[in-house]
């Protein structure tokens, strides 16, 4: 019976120790925005640097492809927001966000309005992309969400000619749901997809990635573990538990007595 109650303590225990783990793993909001940008870039290599949870403003005129980008790790389910101020007068206009990985494949949408058109009367329009759980490791052929840098390009489609060099305004926040052990893989990248990571010497690449600050604030994850570590190792006390348990009840009390032979 002390077996028993010593491997309850340990099962407790690791819950415990598990829950503010998982708890810790989940991004956490910027709450500082004096910092946020306020311009976008024009195409992927001067698309502007955004942290999750950082809200982005940027200015330019109807027809522009406007360019961000920010980090996606392991586990991470992110979230892209847009909102699009439109001029005063405009024609009937259709805008669009699209969401790239670090390899520059356009990723589909779980959900969300990522394509939407406004009204000659509207005076913003709002758009939305959840994409999928990003993946550890992927076959080539999958086109999975990777770790590494991901694009964000709003532009509008099918402009009309009046409204072409109309100002416009826009607002982008990209947020992240942490996924945890259920999307682990038995694999990972060498390096996360981050723009000339390739290029750095290899002593280089260990402590940072490039540019640095498209790099989450606790660093990239290795790869291996996850939570699901947790519960495997939970689960196999909780069966040398049940093992124990079974046989301290089935047991009996010890051999049986002796019997005197007969006389």
């Amino acid at each position: 019976m002390r077996l028993v109650r010593a491997l309850s303590t340990a099962v407790l225990t690791l819950g415990l120790a598990a829950a503010p783990a998982a708890a810790d793993a989940s991004p956490s909001p910027s709450q500082d925005d004096s910092s946020a940008p306020t311009r976008a870039g024009t195409s992927f290599r001067t698309a502007t640097e955004i942290e999750q949870g950082q809200a982005a403003t940027a200015s330019g005129s109807t027809g522009d492809y406007l360019y961000w980008s920010f980090p996606a790790d392991t586990g991470q389910r992110p979230t892209v927001k847009a909102t699009v101020k439109l001029p005063e007068t405009h024609v009937s206009q259709t805008w669009q966000i699209d969401v790239y990985d670090g390899l520059r494949r356009r990723q589909a949408c779980r959900y969300g309005a990522q394509t939407r058109t406004a009204a000659a009367d509207a005076s913003s329009v709002e758009l939305a992309c959840a994409l999928r759980t990003v993946r550890a490791w992927s076959e080539p052929w999958a086109d999975d969400p990777l770790p590494g840098t991901y694009y964000i390009r709003l532009t509008a489609t099918g402009v009309a000619t009046a409204d072409l060099g109309l100002p416009v305004g826009s607002d982008v926040r990209v947020d992240s749901e942490d996924i945890g052990g259920s999307a682990a893989v038995d694999g990972s990248l060498a390096e996360p997809l981050v723009p000339g990571i390739a290029s750095k010497p290899e002593e280089e690449r260990e402590n940072a990635a490039v540019p640095a600050g498209l790099e989450p604030e606790d660093g990239w994850a290795s790869g291996w573990w996850s939570d699901r570590w947790v519960w495997t190792a939970a689960g196999g006390i909780l069966a040398a538990l049940a093992g124990v348990g079974g046989y301290a009840l089935t047991r009996g009390t010890g051999r049986p007595p002796r019997v005197p032979p007969a006389a």
